[in-house]
């Protein structure tokens, strides 16, 4: 093992829990704490999928896996999660099951807003609560939470996908202060546009794009460091090019790109 996979070990072995570990940047991760050969609790609504990765990284890196089917849209999602690893000395949570929408507020359906909502923030507080207060009993641990760029600014034509980040990256800066004199390491991640399979489900042409895996390896390398990541160069390039900007121009900017994106 290099370094920073031997500093993820011995900070949060033996067993992390990864949501949405099915594909893009969820399925990333996995593979990178894998490689630091933490043993893994993978969570998603693909049975099959997961089965199958928990197949080939037990193979592969010899580590031990647990198949969670499991739809944190559903209220009961997290305390069936925290049940079934109660028996597990569970170091790291990393928070990456979450979708998108986009397009017209007012032409949006609110059953699918809330289903977003549900996944995006409920499940996060919820997720957050639990093995927060369960690292902080053990005097170690990690949160990972997933915001974005959207969720930098408000954004037209994505508003209620932006403020589901937005949401997000409060929270994990805000629990970074909190959880840090416990020994609980909390990082909010705010990658650009990646090649993740949110565009499809969010009904967006994309153009240029990051790799999930620039995501998972820039997001760990600076868990435990820092409280806020900009995963890749994109995701800089174009946060920075905004940073100098007032909010209601970056706002009239990025809803004029979500517009070109969505028509």
């Amino acid at each position: 093992m290099n370094n920073w996979q031997k500093r993820l070990y011995s900070r949060y072995g033996s067993w992390a829990v990864v949501t949405g570990a099915s594909s893009g940047i969820g399925k990333e991760m996995a593979l990178r704490l894998a490689e630091a050969r933490l043993n893994l609790v993978l969570v998603a609504r693909s049975q099959n999928v997961l089965e199958q990765m928990a197949t080939d990284l037990s193979k592969q890196y010899g580590i031990d896996t647990r198949v969670v089917r499991l739809d944190l849209a559903v209220e009961t999602g997290v305390d069936t999660l925290a049940t079934i690893t109660q028996d597990l000395d569970v170091g790291l949570l990393v928070a990456s099951a979450g979708f998108g929408t986009s397009g017209s507020f007012l032409n949006s359906q609110l059953e699918q807003e809330m289903e977003m909502l549900n996944v995006n923030c409920r499940a996060i507080l919820a997720l957050s609560w639990y093995f927060g207060r369960r690292f902080a009993n053990q005097g170690r641990g990690g949160l990972v939470l997933m915001s974005s760029i959207v969720g930098l600014q408000g954004m037209p034509f994505a508003a209620h996908y932006a403020a589901t980040k937005a949401y997000v990256q409060t929270l994990a800066e805000a629990l970074y202060v909190e959880l840090a004199p416990t020994g609980v390491d909390v990082i909010a991640s705010a990658p650009g546009p990646t090649n993740s399979g949110f565009a499809d489900r969010a009904r967006m042409q994309m153009g240029k794009v990051l790799h999930p895996k620039e995501v998972a390896q820039g997001t760990l390398n600076a868990l435990g460091r820092k409280s806020f990541v900009l995963p890749g160069l994109l995701t800089k390039l174009l946060t920075y090019s905004l940073t100098p900007l007032p909010r209601w121009a970056r706002v009239q900017i990025m809803g004029s790109v979500m517009k070109s994106m969505t028509h």
